[in-house]
């Protein structure tokens, strides 16, 4: 069952550059929580946590496909030497300005310079895979798989370091360990030069299309933008649930267990030879989504709400996997890695409403009214495909 992971393994360099990749993008799992506990503990409004969130996210939407742009025409060395120094400065003046109870519009203009310096790392690992196997698609799928598991490993233990940093030392630890994280990963992938795909500098004699006038990619990132704001709400909520039962410090607990179940998926799912293409895939994890989330919508106790992010977590991974399969097929080798931001891209901007939604919701209502704000995304993503109805099934209908 595992030999293609075994096959993967054995890629020169791969290891290598994928364990530098997931320390760098240990952060991601942090942020947003981090943010949550240094904004709550300052200001005590969730209301105020999800605007900011909400603005971060917005700028992250921006910020991803940029970098993913200026690393296909480059290379990911020299963008990253450049990013990674402005986002350590960044996030420290964001820091410092709620730490020190700065204006509160202060702390809006820092996270969003802050944001704008970050990179889809694990998009740029994803390219390093893609290239380093060439065309072998089934082994491109367990490394897609795999990365999935660094993932859920990444949302495993970030959520419960984020919260006993800033439960145990400060409010603001979480960040400043994510930061830590992020500067170390990246500069140790940075320095891989070897297994660095080759930059494809801009060539007017042979233009491509903009990555977003592609209609398949546009189909993936309408959904994945409601996706994205099914991740950022759960978790806010997950927060306000977790306090309103005086739970805290369980939080990145629970969260945890939600990327247990994920993770376990994305093994399987590597070792898996589908008969069936990545955009039936996606459909299909799509619609379990949604049936696994209305569980959310009746829990009352920690236990039930453990249960319920375990099965969730069931078709996450998988479903990411398809997403980032369907949208790198779909353009040449100089666009991937900006496809591959523009899937993530997606999911901020997508989060960026729903946080402010769900920071509403649950001042207003309480936490358990706020898990009909991610059943209401994802509803939302399969409504707002209908235009892509003909991209789906062609999609579906190719090899």
């Amino acid at each position: 069952m595992f030999t293609p992971y075994r096959r993967l393994f054995s890629t020169p360099g791969g290891l290598r550059f994928s364990l530098a990749g997931f320390i760098g993008r240990m952060s991601i799992s942090m942020d947003s929580l981090a943010l949550v506990f240094i904004v709550v503990h300052a200001t005590h409004s969730y209301t105020l946590a999800g605007a900011l969130a909400a603005v971060a996210s917005t700028v992250m939407a921006l910020a991803l496909p940029f970098w993913g742009r200026v690393s296909d025409r480059i290379g990911q060395q020299k963008t990253l030497i450049v990013a990674i120094p402005l986002r350590v400065i960044f996030i420290s003046v964001f820091i410092a300005l709620v730490t020190l109870h700065a204006p509160t519009w202060t702390w809006f203009l820092s996270i969003i310079v802050a944001e704008s310096t970050v990179m889809n790392l694990g998009g740029f690992v994803r390219r390093r895979w893609l290239f380093a196997l060439g065309d072998d698609r089934e082994l491109i799928n367990t490394a897609y798989s795999y990365e999935g598991l660094m993932d859920e490993f990444v949302f495993l233990f970030g959520p419960v370091i984020a919260t006993a940093c800033a439960a145990s030392i400060a409010p603001a630890a979480g960040l400043i360990v994510g930061l830590v994280f992020m500067a170390v990963g990246s500069t140790l992938f940075a320095l891989q030069t070897k297994t660095e795909p080759p930059p494809h500098p801009r060539d007017d004699t042979e233009p491509h299309q903009p990555v977003m006038r592609n209609t398949s990619v546009q189909a993936v990132v309408l959904t994945t933008f409601f996706i994205g704001g099914f991740f950022n709400v759960v978790v806010l909520v997950v927060v306000a649930f977790a306090q309103e039962h005086h739970a805290m410090s369980k939080t990145g607990w629970l969260l945890a267990i939600w990327s247990v179940g994920s993770a376990i998926a994305a093994t399987v799912n590597g070792a898996i030879k589908w008969k069936m293409n990545h955009a039936k895939r996606y459909w299909m994890f799509l619609f379990g989504l949604v049936v696994l989330s209305i569980p959310f919508l009746f829990v009352h106790s920690l236990t039930f709400l453990t249960i319920a992010l375990f099965c969730n977590g069931l078709v996450i991974a998988p479903l990411i996997v398809s997403a980032y399969a369907v949208a790198e097929a779909a353009v040449p080798p100089s666009q991937i890695t900006e496809t591959l931001s523009w899937v993530v891209a997606g999911m901020p901007l997508g989060g960026a409403v729903s946080s402010a939604v769900g920071g509403w919701v649950i001042d207003n209502y309480g936490a358990e009214r706020g898990f009909w704000v991610p059943l209401a995304c994802l509803i939302g993503a399969i409504v707002m495909s209908l235009p892509y109805f003909r991209t789906w099934n062609r999609l579906r209908s190719s090899l």
